[in-house]
């Protein structure tokens, strides 16, 4: 099994415990570890919109809190609306937001790699892989600050 293949099924099975009463627009994103583990997580809204978290923001939090940021390689989302049955559902490749765009840059420069994104539609039919870097060109995070 390729890794994109792993981490966009690992994606949809997260995008299944989406918190999106209010979008029905479910997302999950799965990343890869240098260790070769998986880490999942899925977009959580809130009555406050601007409170709500991205499944890729909600991933990178959690590798975080583990204490592996540093070791993220490759990225797996996939996202549409909810069907009755809590499916993902869309033909369109979903990407990340800018915001996590840049969440995910803190990631690469901390882990002086180029994270690979691979993007999904709900149906599985449509995949795109990009580098992070073709994403966000030209991005600002840790080595502007003299960190990574």
């Amino acid at each position: 099994m390729t890794n994109r293949k792993k981490l966009i099924d690992a994606a949809r099975a997260a995008a299944a415990f989406a918190h999106s009463p209010y979008s029905r627009f479910g997302v999950g994103a799965a990343l890869l570890l240098d260790d070769g583990s998986v880490v999942t997580g899925t977009n959580f809204e809130n009555a406050s919109y601007g409170l709500s978290l991205c499944a890729e923001t909600v991933a990178l939090a959690k590798a975080n809190s583990e204490g592996k940021l540093r070791q993220v390689v490759e990225i797996g989302i996939i996202g549409g609306m909810l069907d009755a049955g809590g499916s993902v559902t869309g033909a369109d490749a979903v990407r990340p937001c800018g915001r996590c765009r840049q969440i995910l840059n803190e990631a690469a420069q901390l882990g002086g790699r180029d994270i690979l994104v691979h993007c999904s539609s709900g149906d599985g039919d449509a995949l795109e892989t990009h580098r992070l870097s073709d994403l966000l060109p030209h991005a600002f995070g840790p080595a502007d600050l003299g960190i990574a």
